[in-house]
Formats: C-alpha cells, structure tokens, sequence
C-alpha cells in the first residue's frame, strides 16, 4: 500500500471511531440497561408527549377543510387554499427548526427546563386558539402556528431523544414506539376534532375540549420521562466537542439535504386528502375519515420499519420505503371511489410514516457518542424545517384554487420525494464504505 492510500485509510478509521475521552463519563464507558422500568416508562411518556404535539399537528387536515370550506369567510377573511396552508405550515417550521437549540440543549443536559417551558406555551397556545374571533386571521395564524409551533418545537427533540439513554441495540424501535405516539394522535384527533367542531358542540369547545385532552396527556408524559446521562458539567471536553465532527461528515449532511427535500412534498396527502375528497364529491361523512386513516397506518409505519432497522440499518431500510411513497403519491389523481380513497391513505399512510419514524433514527446513526444524538437530530430538524414551512403553501397555490389543478401539487410532491431519495442512496453508499458494512 502507498504512503497516500495509509494516510487516506488511517484518516477513514479515525473518522469512524468515536473521540478518545479520560472521563469516566465518557461516551465509550456508557452502558445501556436496554430497557428496564425507568427505561420503558420513559419510552411511554414520549409517546404521551408526542401524541399530545405532533399527533394534534398531524391533524390539520381536518382544520385546513374546516377553515376552507366550512367556515373560511367567517374564520379566516382570507381567500386562498395557500393562506389556510400557512398556519399548520408554520406550526411545523418552529416545531422542526427549534429542533437546534432545543437539540443543544438536551444535549448538554437540560431536558426537564425544555420539558416544562415548552408544555406551558404549547398548552397557553392551545387555549388561546380556542377563544379566536371571526374574522381574525391573525388570531388563529399566532396561536395555532406560532404559539403552539414553539411548544412543540420544544418538546419534539427532547422527547424522540431521550429513549436513546437508556436503548443501544434497540435503538430504532425504541425511537419508532415514541414516534408511533404521534400517529396514535393522528387517528385519535381527527375523530374527535370532525365530531366536536363540525357537530353541536362548535369551533370554540371543540379545540378547548382536545385541549384539555392534551394537558392531562402532557402532564403525564412529562412526570414518566427521566433523564439519566450526565450534564455537559460532568462531561469530558472531550465529550463535548461534538460539533466539529458534524460539521466535517459529509455523509450526514447528504442524507440531511435528502431528507429536507423528502419532506417538502411528503405532507401533500396529509394537509390536502379530506379537501381532495370532499371536492370530489366523497360524502363529507366519509370523507372526515380519510386523514384518520393516514395517520392509523402510519402507527404501523413507524413501528415495523424502525424494527428492521435495528437489524438492517436505517437507511436500508428508509431508502426502499420512502421510494414506494413517492411513486404512491401519483396514485392521488386516480382516486374515483371512496374504497379507492381509504386504499390509498393506508399505504400511503404506512410507507410515508416509515421515513418520519425512521428520520431520528437516521441522524443518529452518524453519532460517534450518545452525547451528539441530540444535536445531530436538531440540526436535521433545523434545516428540515424550511421546505416543511414552505411546503404546503406552495402545494396550495399550485392547487390553483377554486379551479383545483390536482396533478400539479400530485407531481410537485413526488418528484421532490424521489429526489430526496436519491441523496439517500448515495450518503448510504458512502457511510458502508466508511464502516465497512453493508449494514446502515
């Protein structure tokens, strides 16, 4: 061998071995129980978290039809699909972009401050929506996108996260069973937002009533999680200098810019199905289960794929998943019957929820030491959160409503998911070169 190809070889290893640390906290001396009390009982408070968070955004179909086409002029004083789009689109920018501080934070040890501040302004938020006047689109726009996008973006990292102190071997599952707290809350909310808000009841108890759903929720899961890793105080240096090995690993950040094209199209279905449905003449009894639907085969999603990813890698098993999903969003336009409606919300609803349950599991997969998890995983969200504001609202106006061209937001989302896919595969080919597997 070469003096060149040593030295490219020896820059290779050392980029697949972790920093060297003398602390006896150090990464290389953290020991997983993989599972236990503490452990599983943490793993069920991040999924009560993210149910009661993620789970009610994955909702906001339901309010997109109900703002559009129920009450818009009363509600909103606004006069585009796009407009609408704007609110549930912000909502997820701030819950994916404070993703990188709340992910720094986690990191250096300060879970129960986020914990605490982001359930108070979730909650806040949350009941303030619910007292929102006619004709105050700023109202609504404040409350439910940016109040309770903040809150979120508070508690997502931090709860999806911390499973990852106490599961080593089982990661990816662990991960996918807090993630699949979400989907839950995307099979339960509708339901109960279609019901409450479309019924006697009304727009004002409706949202009050989840509401108080979610407090109870909240805190619960916040009394059931429990960090056990120490603080940035009682680390290593060493330990702490995550960010410069981020920064230099050019496989992460494909599969970042992979995911962040993934997600500007993959939420398509999610934000635009009921409406599709209902402008197509679906009875709008029918057509309220629709984004039920989605979000009940994302549960599975988001627990069968992280499951073989503990055992094939997550971008072996992302890459195939997240194909399908963007073929399948073609299959939009072909929607002639309300059995092919609920077909297509199943599989989509599977294979799309797979790459969102797999994402954490993915950035994580690049740590050297369980101390970065955090920050890596808020660096994806930061940046993932731009095509997630951008997104829907772009889909809308593409929409052109009140004509409603289908095929032009239909292709916009798949083209942008394939491509994304695309990154993947070349991150992945480069990270088993680097590790000298085929497993990742």
């Amino acid at each position: 061998m070469s003096s060149i190809e040593h030295s490219m070889a020896t820059d290779q290893e050392k980029q697949s071995r972790p920093p060297k640390s003398s602390s006896a906290f150090t990464s290389a001396a953290v020991t997983f129980p993989e599972g236990g009390r503490a452990g599983w009982l943490t793993v069920l408070g991040s999924a009560l978290i993210l149910f009661s968070t993620f789970g009610v955004s994955l909702s906001f179909g339901v309010l997109e039809d109900h703002y559009t086409v129920r009450s818009f002029a009363l509600y909103m004083n606004a006069s585009l699909t796009s407009d609408v789009s704007w609110i549930g689109s912000m909502q997820l920018f701030l819950d994916f972009s404070l993703g990188l501080p709340a992910g720094k934070l986690f990191d250096d040890g300060h879970y129960r401050l986020l914990m605490i501040s982001g359930t108070i302004i979730y909650l806040f938020s949350f009941f303030m929506l619910s007292i929102c006047e006619p004709n105050q689109y700023y109202q609504v726009f404040l409350s439910q996108g940016v109040g309770m996008g903040i809150g979120m973006g508070l508690l997502f990292v931090p709860a999806v996260s911390l499973p990852s102190h106490y599961f080593k071997a089982k990661r990816s599952l662990v991960m996918g069973m807090a993630f699949a707290g979400s989907a839950l809350g995307g099979v339960v909310f509708p339901i109960i937002l279609n019901h409450l808000i479309n019924g006697p009841v009304g727009f004002h108890w409706g949202i009050r009533t989840v509401a108080f759903i979610t407090a109870i929720l909240l805190v619960i899961g916040n009394l059931l999680t429990k960090p056990r890793l120490p603080t940035k105080k009682e680390r290593a240096p060493e330990d702490n200098a995550a960010m410069k090995l981020i920064l230099k690993d050019f496989p992460y950040w494909l599969s970042v810019w992979g995911a962040c094209l993934i997600l500007w199209g993959l939420f398509f279905p999610y934000f635009y199905l009921q409406l599709y449905a209902v402008l197509h003449g679906v009875d709008k009894g029918v057509a309220f289960y629709a984004i039920t639907v989605l979000n009940a085969a994302t549960v599975v999603g988001r627990l069968v794929p992280n499951l073989l990813a503990d055992v094939y890698g997550a971008l072996n098993v992302a890459i195939p998943m997240t194909t399908v999903s963007g073929g399948l969003v073609f299959a939009m336009l072909h929607l002639k019957s309300v059995w092919s409606l609920f077909v297509f919300a199943a599989f989509y609803g599977f294979f799309s929820g797979a790459f969102m349950s797999l994402l954490t599991a993915i950035m994580s997969s690049f740590a050297f030491s369980v101390n970065e998890i955090g920050s890596r995983i808020g660096i994806a969200m930061f940046l993932s959160s731009i095509p997630l504001l951008t997104g829907a609202p772009l889909q809308g106006a593409l929409l052109h409503p009140p004509d409603y061209t289908w095929w032009r937001g239909v292709t916009f989302s798949g083209v942008v998911q394939l491509t994304g896919v695309a990154l993947l595969v070349v991150s992945r080919s480069m990270v088993a070169r680097r590790k000298g597997t085929w497993r990742v």
